[in-house]
């Protein structure tokens, strides 16, 4: 027998559903199967299934930054190579 089931409607910004969408399909979800699965999370553990925290003052600043650089499409690093340099310099290596 199968399970009766409820439609939800949630809004959220385009461009949020947008590269949510396309983080999901690359990893072989629909957002139907990720609301899905979220709320059966919080069905089995009974708690919200992240963790939530007040961001420090470190994230908050890189939370703007990244807020920036997506408001104007830039990115740190003009190729991979700058970003894996820059990550070994940072690191003490």
């Amino acid at each position: 027998m199968a399970a009766q089931t409820s439609m939800l409607h949630v809004r959220v910004d385009d461009d949020v559903k947008e590269q949510a969408t396309e983080a999901l399909t690359a990893m072989g979800l629909s957002v139907s199967d990720a609301v899905r699965l979220f709320l059966r999370r919080v069905v089995i553990d009974q708690a919200f299934p992240l963790e939530l925290k007040v961001p420090n003052d470190e994230t908050r600043a890189a939370m703007e930054e990244s807020r920036a650089m997506m408001a104007n499409r830039r990115t740190r690093f003009a190729c991979a190579d700058e970003l894996f340099a820059d990550l070994e310099k940072s690191s003490g290596q």
